[in-house]
């Protein structure tokens, strides 16, 4: 679900929490050493997202949200904030190349670069959390 962040809809934000959950207490983030991840570069992303980024001549930067049944991925274009959010069992998260990430989700996409360390451990935390929090599959049984 790609949607405009920029202003105060309630309905909207019932919407999120439903997709992904609430952000996650105080607590939970000092367990999880933060939920937020650094600045990150956009080095490709799926068409429509790209139509969003090439409105303004800004770097095309992006930040995700862990939340507890998903991620929130935003980015900024034209003074609005707008956010692809994903649910976990919809989330695929793919590394090309040595230095880039890719984040799935249906028919959108985002790639982007991972040069320091601490992106690293941000997209390993991710995927733990996920894999840690999934239902029970036919397969473990």
């Amino acid at each position: 679900m790609l949607v405009n962040i920029s202003y105060n809809q309630p309905a909207l934000k019932e919407k999120i929490i439903l997709k992904v959950g609430k952000p996650f207490t105080l607590m939970e983030r000092v367990k999880l050493k933060g939920s937020g991840s650094p600045k990150l570069h956009i080095t490709s992303t799926s068409i429509d997202i790209h139509n969003l980024l090439i409105l303004d001549s800004n770097s095309n930067v992006c930040n995700i949200e862990m939340r507890s049944k998903g991620i929130i991925v935003m980015f900024r274009s034209l003074l609005e904030t707008y956010a692809l959010v994903i649910p976990y069992y919809k989330l695929n998260l793919y590394k090309g190349k040595a230095e880039e990430y890719s984040i799935y989700k249906d028919h959108h996409f985002i790639k982007v670069k991972a040069d320091t360390p601490g992106i690293h451990k941000f997209f390993k935390k991710i995927i733990d959390y996920k894999s840690d929090n999934a239902p029970t599959q036919i397969e473990d049984l």
